[in-house]
């Protein structure tokens, strides 16, 4: 399952695709997969350098 954060707002969201709107600021927005693919963010499963 992959994180995808909005690129309007920042709502982040755990699921296998991102949906059509936000569901937190209602927009069509762009959500880009913020998961972790490095080791130097293992623990917390998200790369917080993606905003």
């Amino acid at each position: 399952m992959a994180t995808w954060r909005c690129s309007n707002c920042g709502y982040q969201m755990e699921q296998d695709a991102p949906p059509n709107e936000c569901p937190s600021c209602k927009q069509k927005c762009e959500f880009l997969d913020a998961s972790c693919y490095t080791p130097d963010c293992q623990d917390t499963q998200t790369d917080d350098r993606i905003k």
